[in-house]
């Protein structure tokens, strides 16, 4: 039984390059075998990407997530282009929009949300995306921009009405559930597992944030607490976990292109 952690800020877990290598070898001796790991700034991914680039099972998206829209650095635009170009670049992103905290101003978020949308498009890449109080924006960029090769938006924290939405506009997306889903109050979540296509589920740590229930003790998620969140899918959906490992294995590779 395989595990994919669609999401995990692998960098943000320890900034040390040894105790991130760490991370990997403790996550795949419980069988997550594949990971993506992300960055919310190009000034991370430089960081990341070298140590963890040759790290097998390790993928990478690269982009610049809202939190940075006021300084996404100098030539970011051509910085993520030479980057998509690299081995084991999957995606771009994260990068999407996020209203909570007004991070600089909407019209400067949108603006570098479509950039890398273009990006995405040009290089035939999925984009993982950010949604922070933002649904109707982000649904209504989505239906004007979304790229051919298809999009996942991350930390899935919509309602089952919003999955829907995207999915009878004929949007090729797919709904990704971090440690957020095991909470009892995200009844939002539950709703929308329960009536969304399990072709379109994947799973996530979002690590180090979002720890799992099961797990509330711990300081920091890992990518190997997704096995909590796995199972926690299985039992709302009345299924054995390796029915919904296999699927959710089968959904990740299909999104991101790789060999299941």
């Amino acid at each position: 039984m395989q595990f994919f952690d669609t999401h995990a800020h692998i960098g943000l877990i320890n900034e040390n390059p040894i105790e991130e290598m760490r991370v990997v070898q403790q996550a795949k001796r419980v069988g997550v075998t594949r990971i993506v790991s992300i960055n919310n700034s190009l000034r991370d991914f430089k960081k990341v990407y070298p140590v963890l680039k040759n790290v097998s099972g390790v993928y990478h998206a690269v982009g610049v997530a809202p939190v940075e829209v006021t300084n996404p650095g100098k030539d970011w635009i051509g910085i993520i282009e030479s980057s998509a170009k690299l081995p084991n670049v999957v995606a771009i992103g994260e990068t999407g929009l996020d209203y909570y905290k007004q991070f600089g101003d909407k019209r400067s978020q949108i603006e570098l949300f479509i950039t890398q949308l273009e990006i995405a498009r040009r290089f035939d890449l999925p984009v993982i995306i950010h949604n922070r109080n933002a649904g109707k924006d982000v649904l209504n960029i989505l239906k004007e921009k979304i790229p051919p090769a298809g999009a996942i938006l991350h930390c899935y924290d919509e309602n089952a009405a919003y999955a829907l939405e995207c999915l009878d506009a004929g949007l090729d997306v797919y709904f990704s559930f971090a440690g957020n889903l095991t909470y009892k109050n995200a009844r939002n979540l539950h709703e929308t597992v329960m009536n969304i296509p399990r072709e379109r589920m994947l799973l996530e740590t979002e690590s180090p944030f979002m720890i799992p229930a099961q797990v509330k003790e711990k300081k920091r998620s890992m990518p190997e607490y997704i096995v909590y969140t796995a199972k926690f899918l299985a039992e709302m959906l009345d299924s054995p976990l390796e029915e919904i490992a296999e699927q959710v294995w089968k959904n990740s590779c299909r999104i991101f292109r790789l060999p299941e």
